[in-house]
């Protein structure tokens, strides 16, 4: 194992082996480490393909952390199957699917712990959609119904549509938007999301609204929908890429350019930060009762990797007072129903929550945090209307 490892150029990382020791490969700092449980040699069987056993048995054999994206291209992820005859590259490339099954469980979790804490919790105090994002206000005064209707409204224009497209919604919520667009625009949309409460939810709307022909939602990691079996015209993310991950950024960049046509739209509607800082006392204090395992990149994070993957940004545009507001009306429905999350959750959960929804509020306004949607093409689109017209109008 040691001679297998040293033959790997360019990365830095570590090797806790079975027996304790500990090997450093490459120079600098260790981009990620690998930690074997047990001796490989006892679970080697001839008659079985290497790759397969050791995904079989990844649970109790290996432990893979720290960036995703470092050991896929350490272990030439890439490579194909005829490539892979030699145990070596089969060994390399069952620990880089092994960290992909890490993370994708780990993703998992993180985005349970905090959707899943009941659809009666956050019916409480979201809006009568379910829609749990920032909301669009056209007049401070608008409900908080309209605004989120509003929302929806304005990041479907902004896709330009046309009937019979696919749209795909990665991280769909409670499936308000692939609804609308099926509604108003007539294409066929899919949602996916990881929350068993997202997914139930999503499914009762689409049947409501008899769409059960035009409209989908899938449980699952977006990594694992096959570009093969579907692409589409046009694909949309809201609130998602803030469970990403620092690590994961290119990564998502990636799926979307596999998963997309050639001319195809694409928005992002995320959360930023000023610079690439996580430091800040509020921020950590999120992300450690809250948002387990969050990431809030910034704009020029996101903008630098567009042009990667021959991604082109048409339009920008920052929410960040709609957020604000958004915050406000939501704080003004969960304190009409602190007592019943209280009683249901325990006061230190109802004083958390109460003390985030105020603090993003407070923060939107006052710390340089945003929020912004991102529209890009995939290749030059030549298409598109020359004004921004039809997005306001």
């Amino acid at each position: 194992m040691d001679s297998l490892f040293r033959g790997v150029q360019d990365f830095s990382f570590s090797v806790i082996y079975w027996d304790g020791s500990t090997s450093n490969y490459g120079t600098g700092e260790s981009r990620f480490t690998i930690s074997f449980k047990k001796d490989p040699a006892s679970l080697f069987d001839k008659e079985k393909d290497i790759t397969k056993l050791m995904e079989d048995c990844s649970d109790e054999f290996i432990d893979v952390e720290g960036d995703l994206y470092e050991v896929c291209s350490a272990f030439n992820l890439n490579k194909t199957e005829t490539e892979l005859k030699d145990i070596k590259n089969q060994l390399l490339m069952s620990i880089a699917n092994m960290a992909i099954k890490n993370f994708k469980e780990i993703q998992k979790k993180e985005v349970q712990s905090h959707y899943d804490l009941g659809n009666d919790f956050f019916s409480l105090w979201l809006d009568d959609t379910m829609t749990y994002s920032c909301a669009y206000f056209k007049d401070p005064d608008m409900s908080l119904h309209d605004a989120q209707i509003a929302k929806i409204n304005h990041t479907l224009r902004k896709l330009n549509l046309k009937k019979d497209e696919r749209l795909l919604d990665i991280g769909s919520g409670w499936g308000q938007l692939i609804v609308k667009a099926a509604q108003e625009y007539g294409v066929k949309s899919m949602g996916i999301t990881l929350s068993e409460e997202q997914f139930n939810g999503s499914q009762e709307l689409i049947k409501r609204s008899g769409l059960e022909d035009r409209v989908e939602v899938r449980l699952m990691n977006y990594l694992d929908l096959d570009e093969k079996e579907i692409q589409f015209d046009k694909i949309v993310s809201i609130g998602m890429l803030e469970h990403v991950g620092k690590e994961n950024l290119k990564k998502y960049f990636e799926k979307i350019n596999k998963l997309l046509i050639d001319k195809g739209l694409s928005l992002l509607h995320t959360i930023n930060v000023p610079e690439n800082s996580e430091g800040d006392s509020f921020g950590i204090w999120l992300k450690k009762y809250i948002f387990p395992g969050g990431y809030l990149p910034s704009l020029r994070e996101l903008v630098w990797i567009l042009p990667e993957y021959d991604f082109h940004l048409i339009h920008l545009e920052s929410l960040r007072m709609n957020y604000a507001l958004t915050l406000d009306k939501w704080y003004e429905n969960y304190s009409l129903h602190y007592k019943e999350v209280e009683e249901r959750f325990g006061k230190q959960f109802a004083r958390r929550w109460g003390f985030y929804l105020k603090g993003c509020a407070v923060a939107f306004r006052t710390s340089g945090l945003d929020v912004h949607q991102l529209l890009f093409s995939k290749g030059l689109n030549n298409d598109l209307p020359s004004t921004f017209e039809y997005i306001y109008k």
